[in-house]
């Protein structure tokens, strides 16, 4: 349905017009999920699970659950668009769907509560993968200004992750968690309608149609492929939302074990098929995605255990709500992007920019590092057990540091890492590894639930819970980045020529 010569985009500050509009969609749409991951802790264990003594276990698992699914629908998601919708036509689909569940969430009832995680879900999936490769389609191969496009973009995602813990957060406290919910709703339909009006004005040309006409209308049981996709998708909801709500069977996570040895199995295949070259940097992309999984585990607790640290013991008095702690790592990511990114670019130019494997290693030391510190807080407690917000804040910090020693090389390293002809199932294993990332999460949340009804838990029971285990997480992560530093020169052996 493209046509086969791109039509010239219009410009502006240098770069394709259509990136500002997918900028302010992104962050518009990336303002409604965090808006609601700020909230979505705090709530399940004040309200759904308010009157259960395993209200911090069951809402570990749903959170996790819920975490999963959303990173690995993204892997559906993206081969519907590629082969069948398209991206414009995927980015309308998820974003309704995403809406859908936002506004479904500003509903004070058990049953709504998980059928709107679900819409968010195979929302998600259809959205997130599609407005980043969106981004991609606008620069022709080899255009040097497609970094600086991509740094634009992913700015518009930490500007929307900044703000919406504050507003949502902000609108929970004072007015209700549904008012909180409901601004997430308005976020996401202002992302959709700037795409929308980017479409109108063509500002796009011909990127993003469907693939194929042919496949786009096809029909099957007589109705085309277009209408039957959206269908589906509502019809997932209600089976997703089962899963999410049958937390004591916690059937996602048998899911995801069967998905994890199945993938597992299918590289081994692949790497005995290969040749000795190839082995070893395939090896190399597993051990990065492993280590990123890893990593992201430990990050991923910013929207659970560690929310319940700042709502149970934090002295957060005339700073902010324990929801709006979640925007301070997206502060740090807006303020400590370009700096580290010149870093790069200076250590470059002496010849001393660090291999990827020591990138790793030093940003898992900066993950334990940051746990490390909060584990240190329970010495500075008052008599109720609550610490000085200054040790969330300096977590955070040097967490967000780690982040940017990591995430941004991953993706590309896997890339030029993996055979060219399993490349996208390579991409696929990358996303899936936050999903699995949410299984850790889950995992560590309920060893450090407490076992309580009381809405305002606190103390010092409390604090020697969350302290202690946040000591365990500081070993794993800080022994697990000396070993990658220990290993570093074998794996640069390893990835040969890939930097």
């Amino acid at each position: 349905m493209a046509n086969s010569i791109p039509i010239k985009q219009k410009e502006m500050f240098g770069h394709p017009k259509g990136l500002f509009y997918l900028f302010f969609a992104e962050l518009w749409e990336r303002f409604s999920f965090y808006g609601m991951r700020a909230l979505l802790t705090l709530y399940m264990v004040q309200e759904i699970f308010k009157a259960i003594s395993e209200r911090d276990a069951a809402t570990a698992v749903v959170y996790a659950s819920y975490g999963s699914l959303v990173y690995a629908s993204t892997v559906i998601g993206g081969q519907i668009s590629d082969k069948i919708l398209g991206m414009r036509s995927s980015i309308f689909l998820g974003g309704i769907l995403m809406a859908i569940g936002h506004f479904v969430l500003a509903i004070e009832n058990d049953i709504a509560f998980f059928l709107a995680l679900a819409f968010i879900v195979v929302g998600n999936g259809f959205f997130k993968p599609n407005i980043s490769t969106f981004v991609g389609s606008l620069y022709e191969d080899g255009d040097v200004r497609k970094d600086s496009g991509f740094t634009i973009f992913y700015m518009g995602i930490n500007i929307g992750g900044f703000v919406a813990p504050l507003l949502c957060g902000w609108l929970a406290a004072e007015y209700g968690w549904h008012y909180g919910f409901g601004l997430a709703g308005i976020g996401m339909l202002t992302g959709l309608i700037f795409f929308w009006s980017g479409i109108k004005k063509n500002v796009f040309g011909d990127r993003g149609l469907p693939p194929n006409a042919e496949v786009y209308e096809k029909k099957i049981i007589g109705v085309p492929q277009k209408t039957l996709i959206p269908i589906i998708s509502f019809l997932c909801a209600p089976v997703i939302a089962y899963l999410l709500s049958a937390w004591k069977e916690n059937y996602v996570s048998g899911i995801f074990k069967v998905i994890g040895f199945a993938v597992l199995g299918y590289i081994g295949y692949i790497m005995y098929k290969s040749t000795l070259e190839q082995r070893k940097k395939l090896f190399m992309a597993v051990l990065i995605t492993f280590f990123m999984t890893l990593f992201w585990g430990f990050h991923e607790l910013s929207g659970s255990v560690i929310t319940l640290f700042a709502s149970r013991n934090v002295a957060l008095d005339g700073i902010m709500n324990a929801s709006q702690t979640n925007a301070l790592n997206s502060m740090f990511i807006i303020i400590l992007a370009i700096p580290i990114s010149l870093l790069w670019g200076y250590l470059a130019k002496k010849n001393l920019n660090p291999r990827t494997p020591y990138k790793f290693g030093l940003g898992l030391l900066f993950a334990g590092l940051s746990f490390y510190i909060l584990s240190l807080s329970g010495a500075s407690a008052d008599e109720n057990g609550m610490v000085p917000f200054t040790y969330l804040f300096v977590m955070y910090f040097i967490i967000s540091v780690g982040e940017l020693f990591m995430s941004p090389v991953g993706l590309s390293k896997i890339t030029d890492l993996s055979p060219k002809n399993i490349v996208a199932f390579m991409m696929g294993v990358w996303f899936l590894s936050s999903a699995y990332a949410f299984q850790i999460v889950g995992f560590i949340s309920e060893q450090l639930a407490v076992e309580s009804t009381d809405t305002n838990v606190g103390g010092m029971q409390t604090l020697t819970i969350y302290t202690d285990g946040f000591g365990l997480i500081a070993q794993y992560a800080l022994g697990a980045g000396i070993i990658v530093l220990l290993f570093s020169p074998l794996m640069k052996k390893l990835m040969g020529n890939v930097h």
